[in-house]
């Protein structure tokens, strides 16, 4: 929990309240490689932090499983818009490796917000942290070549070819994984 802990004192103050708050509402979680912790059409009522593993947001568009992000170590994760929508999600959740994560319930989350002005300006950061990322790449990212797609990706996750199945990678890219294997000899 250390690592959570850590990450939300960058964003606020934990007082001895607080901690003892976040030790009680944040739950830890070991989850197998291949899990899926949120399915299509169900509401994300957990938002996560990733001490350990890599997991993928994906999606189904005719049929075919479209890979939207990665996340890693130290990063948070849920189905944005679910979680703080509170309505069924489009995408799922899965775990790549096996994982061990810190879950909290939608629910704590809120009374967190509410019972703790500190925790609340946390909340608040890491939501613009999260907005300010999607939006600046996803503004850029159509107008990228596949080379640049690729390149952009291994800036904000360099090993993720060790971690990730390439038809993972392609799929994000929107790409075959034949022009990915190009790519990676083109590196």
């Amino acid at each position: 929990m250390q690592n959570l802990l850590q990450e939300i004192s960058k964003h606020c103050f934990i007082n001895p309240s607080l901690l003892k708050r976040l030790q009680t509402d944040f739950e830890r979680k070991e989850i197998t490689q291949n899990t899926t912790i949120l399915t299509q059409g169900s509401k994300a009522n957990y938002l996560y932090f990733i001490e350990n593993g890599t997991l993928h947001n994906y999606y189904y568009h005719d049929g075919k499983q479209i890979s939207s992000w990665f996340y890693k170590e130290q990063q948070f994760i849920t189905s944005w818009h679910s979680f703080y929508g509170q309505k069924p999600s489009f995408e799922e959740i899965e775990c790549l490796e096996d994982c061990i994560l810190y879950q909290i319930s939608y629910d704590n989350y809120q009374k967190l917000i509410a019972d703790f002005p500190a925790f609340g300006n946390f909340a608040r950061l890491i939501t613009e942290e999260i907005l300010i990322f999607l939006d600046e790449f996803n503004k850029g990212w159509s107008f990228l070549s596949a080379k640049e797609k690729y390149q952009t990706l291994l800036s904000f996750f360099p090993d993720i070819e060790l971690r990730v199945k390439l038809g993972y990678i392609a799929s994000f890219l929107g790409i075959s994984q034949e022009t990915l294997s190009r790519l990676r000899t083109q590196k």
